[in-house]
Formats: structure tokens, C-alpha cells, sequence
């Protein structure tokens, strides 16, 4: 599970960083890499990225007992 929350914390990264290209600069870089919005392969990261928010949702929604409890000496 720790590496899924890697890939999807990774994923929520380029994400961020892309709308904030978009709403700064007017400039989808996704899009820029894998030829336009409307292909396939962008389409796949829009996805994915949006796959990637609901894991962290929920992840952040479930109970605390899947933490490593840290004890003092």
C-alpha cells in the first residue's frame, strides 16, 4: 500500500502542478506532451490523476489504526 501512495501522491503532484499552468499561464502541460486533450494517452493521466485524488480521499478518511503507533523510551 505504501507504494500505491507514492504513485498516486506522485500523480496528485504533476496534477497540482499542471492546473497551476493551466490557470497561470493558460497552458495545459499534459496536453503539450501527449498531443492535445482529447488524446488518448492525456486522457489516461487525466484519469489516472483523478483516480489518484479519491485514494488519497479515502486514505485520509480511514481510521487511524493503520498508523505505526510510536512509543516513548
Amino acid at each position: 500500500m505504501k507504494s500505491l501512495n507514492v504513485v498516486t501522491l506522485v500523480l496528485l503532484i504533476v496534477g497540482g502542478l499542471n492546473w497551476g499552468l493551466v490557470g497561470a499561464f493558460q497552458f495545459d502541460l499534459v496536453a503539450a506532451l501527449f498531443g492535445g486533450q482529447d488524446a488518448m494517452l492525456a486522457r489516461v493521466v487525466y484519469v489516472l490523476v483523478g483516480l489518484s485524488a479519491l485514494w488519497q480521499v479515502v486514505s485520509l478518511t480511514r481510521p487511524a489504526s493503520h498508523a505505526a503507533v510510536v512509543r516513548s523510551p
